[in-house]
């Protein structure tokens, strides 16, 4: 039977994807296919053996590109609304996510910043349930408040303080299992207890908004942190005779966070850092309630920010304040002002994010795997986006 007249077989496939590129694992294979069935991955091929099957819904995939789902791990908000934002309501992050699955990113990292334990110990108790029922939804990072003051960038300085017992036990208490990652700062007293004690947990730990040098980045590294945040951003710079974090990170074998915005790092250097430590680069958005908004005056945690032209700077100063940036754009940049291939690009949007945070499950397509795939036109736009094996209905 023709994998056109799948209606009615209990037999046939949920959706068959057919004679795309597929860019998956580091590999791009022409003329492929790609059979999804409750939900996971239930078969692939080449050329024309996809008409043996039968499906109920069939897509021709060509002159397409077919990619796993992004998977982004630092991430704060979108549709004007931030993931720290107490007054949220469910919709209103859903409608926050659902901005970020237009552009590819079927699995995401809630990111707040820097405010005090209670606070976040408050928001970590909302956002249980929420992150309980929505499997997209990986939990959630701490980018703060265990920062130094010195690299704090956006994050309120009233609200950095030093990690002790009592605020990582409260944190963890107040977490119940979705604490994903934490970004710490390693020269702080209790730094390296802290992330002893985290990765203990199961907790991805990164080291970022930090002025220490590389040392004691080393160390930290050492003691089991293996992210770094935002690389070149929050941190201490290369030089060539104070290499700093990220030199820290490339020779630890650590993953390194690279904003692909063309703001926050200059895409020479995302091409620099690719080949310096490639299979480590996550490329990530950072982005804020902004993003698919205008431009306009917006918060991040208790600061006010400024939109010009999609650059988010504190409204106070000048310090780059998060981003407006989406996955389908990094990926963009990547390829063509970084100088990676698209199958290095989107393993770094893919596997090599999920993998930082525990999840090597997700991020690919091969068989048996969760059904969460992008579909590009050769210009790398979405065109159309499925989560599970069903596709998500694009913005009017």
């Amino acid at each position: 039977m023709s994998a056109r007249s799948g209606f009615g077989d209990p037999d046939a496939d949920d959706v068959l994807i057919h004679s795309v590129a597929l860019v998956d694992q580091g590999v791009r294979l022409e003329d492929a296919w790609i059979a999804f069935r409750n939900g996971r991955v239930h078969a692939r091929g080449r050329g024309g053996s996809w008409s043996e099957r039968t499906a109920r819904t069939l897509r021709d995939g060509t002159g397409a590109i077919l990619t796993p789902g992004f998977v982004d791990i630092h991430c704060h908000g979108a549709a004007g609304t931030g993931f720290d934002d107490a007054e949220a309501r469910a919709a209103a992050l859903d409608e926050a996510l659902a901005v970020h699955a237009a552009h590819g990113t079927t699995r995401v990292v809630l990111s707040l910043v820097s405010a005090p334990i209670p606070q976040i110990t408050d928001r970590l108790k909302a956002l249980h349930e929420y992150v309980s029922l929505r499997p997209t939804v990986l939990g959630v990072h701490l980018e703060g408040p265990f920062l130094a003051d010195s690299h704090r960038g956006a994050h309120d300085p009233a609200h950095l303080t030093e990690p002790d017992r009592a605020s990582v036990d409260a944190l963890l208490g107040a977490g119940r299992g979705n604490i994903r990652q934490v970004t710490i700062a390693p020269e702080l007293p209790g730094a390296l207890w802290a992330i002893d004690t985290l990765v203990g947990e199961g907790i991805t730990v990164a080291v970022g908004h930090t002025g220490a040098d590389a040392d004691v980045v080393r160390d930290a590294f050492a003691a089991g942190a293996s992210v770094l945040t935002h690389a070149f951003n929050g941190m201490r710079g290369l030089h060539h005779r104070a290499p700093g974090p990220v030199a820290a990170a490339v020779e630890s074998g650590a993953t390194l966070e690279v904003i692909a915005d063309g703001v926050h790092v200059d895409p020479t250097m995302i091409g620099f850092l690719h080949a310096l430590a490639p299979g480590r680069i996550a490329l990530v958005t950072d982005a804020m309630a902004a993003t698919g908004c205008a431009d306009g005056e917006y918060v991040l945690g208790s600061l006010p920010v400024r939109v010009r032209e999609g650059v988010a700077r504190l409204s106070e100063g000048d310090s780059i304040a998060g981003s407006t940036l989406t996955t389908d754009v990094a990926l963009r940049i990547a390829t063509t002002r970084s100088g990676m291939s698209l199958p290095e690009a989107v393993a770094s949007l893919t596997t090599i994010p999920a993998r930082a945070i525990g999840r090597p499950d997700l991020g690919t397509l091969r068989v048996g795997a969760v059904s969460d795939a992008v579909l590009l036109d050769e210009g790398l736009r979405v065109r159309a986006v499925w989560v599970e094996g069903r596709e998500v209905p694009r913005p009017a």
